[in-house]
């Protein structure tokens, strides 16, 4: 028992690097990339690192695995990110991180139809802990909420908390593995992104800076990040994976911190309840998996 909760631990705690890098993406963004090209962004962060692991593995899917990546690669990637820049464009002061922050609350109400597991306690209280937590840390006073923005900041929670239970549900095809499964997704996610980063017109402004964070996005932020992810969520539930998103938040405040001022004690007060939710959802989740066993 106590060996099982290590390794839940352990593996959580590798799981909750992906998000702090995600973390990072507003300062490397905002910082070094080209204003006015999110979703031209999000394809180069997904499409070549999509294309860089089918080169690893040389594997493509088979049978059901193509229409199950494409499914996949749409929610978890192309659709969420076009939804999640969308927000961010319409929503100021970071109330798309707080909408998509309800992503757990979907997956627990999907959760008994897909998987047949129905949430518990620990997992309600702290999916509402960590609304509350990424609240107080993103939410700025006067903020202005538009019904483009609020409807596309839950559509990406929508789009999410789906993937990641689908995901869950559909785990690896014989003989694969987590790898496999993301390139596969990235792949087919980017390709969706095509057509949207054509409209927003041609890249221009590439300098030495702006392609290293491209390529920082790419490798780190999706290619070493996402089958990280995919692995948690394999070996976790689904619930409290998503649970470890709000660490993402966390991180862009701590890095602006780091570069810019203090966070004043209302986000101080944000970061620990966020931590608190994490811990409840993972003690939560061990206690399931005994008590199943």
């Amino acid at each position: 028992m106590m060996n099982n909760d290590m390794n839940a631990n352990v593996i959580a705690a590798r799981t909750a690097l992906t998000p702090i890098v995600w973390g990072t993406t507003y300062a490397v963004t905002t910082t070094w990339l080209p204003a006015g090209h999110p979703v031209t962004a999000g394809l180069l962060r997904a499409l070549p690192a999509g294309l860089i692991l089918i080169l690893i593995t040389r594997t493509l899917p088979t049978g059901s695995w193509w229409w199950r990546s494409a499914v996949l690669g749409i929610l978890n990637i192309g659709l969420f990110f076009t939804l999640l820049f969308m927000a961010a464009q319409q929503l100021p002061g970071g109330v798309a991180a707080i909408l998509t922050s309800t992503s757990p609350l979907v997956a627990m109400a999907i959760s008994p139809f897909l998987l047949g597991i129905k949430p518990t306690r620990g997992h309600i209280v702290a999916a509402i802990l960590a609304l509350l937590g990424v609240s107080a840390i993103t939410l700025t006073p006067g903020a202005r909420l538009t019904v483009v923005g609020v409807i596309a900041g839950l559509g990406s929670a929508i789009s999410m908390g789906f993937g990641m239970v689908l995901a869950k549900r559909w785990g690896q095809p014989a003989g694969r593995n987590p790898l496999d499964t993301t390139a596969w997704q990235l792949i087919a996610g980017g390709t969706v992104l095509i057509p949207f980063a054509i409209a927003e017109g041609p890249l221009t402004g590439v300098d030495l800076p702006a392609a290293g964070g491209y390529a920082y996005l790419c490798i780190f932020g999706a290619a070493l990040a996402y089958p990280n992810w995919f692995t948690g969520l394999k070996r976790l539930d689904a619930t409290a994976v998503l649970l470890l998103g709000a660490l993402s938040p966390m991180t862009a405040l701590l890095l602006d911190a780091v570069t810019h001022t203090p966070p004043p004690p209302l986000q101080l007060c944000g970061i620990i309840v966020v931590l608190v939710a994490i811990v409840i959802a993972q003690k939560s989740s061990m206690r399931a998996s005994a008590d199943a066993s």
